[in-house]
């Protein structure tokens, strides 16, 4: 499958062999990476952005890439990540298809993707990609490094792995592990993945394409970034008109929300690679502070090193509720860290943070304004 990489990406090699968590190795390997606003002489103003599981490096245009990117009303100048005063770089995570190196890539050894060969993931891996990447751009210490549902876990691997790397952090809508209903989500969307025909252990193409297992792995997730609240609100039960439902399908589309996950997931289905999918989300799944602290959560909070955090969340989310951004706030403070916590009345669960800029914004920019 193609890489869907964005115009203006650039990219970073990282070194070579790259080591991962679990064993084996890369070799050649590379994270795609954008930047906005200019890099202080003291490169002391520097912001990195790691993302969540889908999004690409492109967070918001810029001269080489006018198009709009996926939290273009958050970073720009005089919006609340504001390049007027800083100088902010976004990674695509390792093990994505969207220029960085995953299971969608060329893997030197064979010629030919990767595909299940690529090394187990995890959220640590994706972590030292991206200080790799803020290393070979000169900059010795972050301003923050702000992390979004998963790029909230790997923005605390990132300083757990690597301490004094950042004076700040923001965790929007993140966790320090994995629960289990957020395990059983992904599982079934993975589950979904495997057992369409054309993934073939992985083994796919365009003309042979597990499409209707995206399908369903991308619907799952979807009913889960946002709230029954906002399902209610915006579709009530309306029925579709009757030109618009199949008559030979009696078990086929007859709600409105009906369409709207499937024309969601039409949408996603070549817009990302599957195999990634599963790399990636199994590493969600695997992560866990707990481990550096014997089985103590809170303990591996507390271990961290930063001057100052803001985490924030939903009500409304279910996907990563609440008290996991509440346990953030409090291990990062039993630590010592100047830990804020703000919890938001948003309507829209766990994609909030995508769209309720109104709500969001002023909290950022009003931390980054005390760093």
């Amino acid at each position: 499958m193609t890489e869907f990489i964005a115009r203006g990406t650039r990219f970073a090699a990282l070194p070579s062999p790259f080591p991962m968590k679990r064993g084996a190795s890369l070799h050649g390997a590379q994270v795609a990476y954008e930047t906005w606003g200019t890099l202080d002489a003291a490169r002391s103003n520097a912001i990195l952005i790691v993302t969540g599981l889908s999004p690409s490096a492109h967070a918001a245009s810029h001269p080489g890439n006018p198009d709009a990117g996926w939290w273009e009303a958050m970073l720009g100048a005089g919006k609340p990540i504001d390049t007027g005063r800083w100088f902010v770089v976004c990674v695509n995570t390792l093990g994505s298809c969207k220029g960085s190196t995953g299971p969608a890539s060329t893997n030197p050894a064979t010629g030919e993707p990767y595909g299940l060969d690529f090394p187990d993931l995890s959220v640590e891996d994706c972590a030292n990609a991206a200080f790799e990447l803020v290393r070979s751009l000169g900059i010795e210490k972050l301003a923050c490094v702000i992390g979004n549902s998963m790029g909230g876990m790997v923005a605390l691997a990132y300083l757990k792995l690597h301490p004094g790397s950042s004076r700040g952090h923001v965790n929007v809508s993140g966790s320090a592990r994995a629960l289990p209903f957020s395990i059983a989500i992904r599982s079934l969307q993975r589950e979904a993945i495997r057992l369409d025909p054309a993934w073939n252990d992985g083994v796919y193409d365009d003309a042979h394409y597990p499409v209707n297992g995206m399908r369903m792995a991308r619907k799952l997730g979807v009913v889960t970034y946002r709230s029954a609240m906002e399902w209610d609100g915006r579709f009530g039960r309306v029925r579709l008109e009757d030109e618009m439902r199949e008559e030979d399908d009696p078990f086929g589309l007859e709600f409105e929300v009906e369409r709207y996950l499937e024309a969601h997931a039409q949408r996603f289905v070549y817009q990302f690679d599957p195999n990634c999918y599963l790399y990636l989300s199994r590493s969600m799944d695997w992560f866990d502070l707990a481990e550096y602290a014997d089985g103590d959560v809170m303990a591996g909070l507390a271990s961290i090193r930063v001057e100052k955090s803001l985490s924030i969340g939903v009500h409304t989310d279910i996907l990563f509720p609440l008290q996991q951004q509440e346990q953030i706030a409090d291990g990062l403070r039993a630590g010592g860290a100047e830990s804020e916590f703000v919890h938001l009345p948003s309507p829209q669960g766990h994609d909030a943070f995508l769209v309720d800029i109104a709500r969001f914004g002023p909290v950022i920019a009003g931390f980054l304004g005390r760093l």
